[in-house]
């Protein structure tokens, strides 16, 4: 597989996972209302309908309703991660077992079968 679909696989999931996906939406109805006021009134006056909040699209809607969604989720698992976080476990220490402590020495070099190369090598492997 690719690093470049790979790369944007990473990119598009942790746009997903950080909410970036309500930005670009938000984005989009913006540039939308913008375009529609523009339309019937000075650019000056559709800057000013489309932020004031007062005007809002069905798209704005839509993504105000997501985030409120989302925020109340993110509450939820909070609060259960907590419980099970405090929940209380009994925990027993053992004291180490003194055999653990000996020490096994490894094994002799004298215990080695191979023998050296004959005649020995002129030159060094690089």
């Amino acid at each position: 597989m690719s690093s470049r679909p790979v790369r944007w696989l990473a990119v598009v999931t942790l746009t997903f996972a950080l909410g970036g996906h309500w930005a670009i939406l938000q984005s989009v109805a913006w540039m939308t209302m913008v375009a529609g006021y523009s339309q019937t009134a000075p650019l000056k006056e559709a800057l000013v309908k489309t932020f004031d909040g007062e005007h809002p699209c069905p798209i704005c809607k839509f993504v105000d309703k997501g985030k409120k969604s989302e925020q109340k989720q993110d509450t939820q698992k909070l609060l259960t991660k907590l419980d099970f976080v405090l929940a209380s476990t009994t925990a027993g220490l053992f004291p180490p077992v003194s055999e653990a402590f000996h020490f096994t020495p490894p094994p002799s070099a004298g215990a080695r079968s191979d023998i050296p190369p004959t005649p020995p090598p002129r030159t060094l492997p690089v």
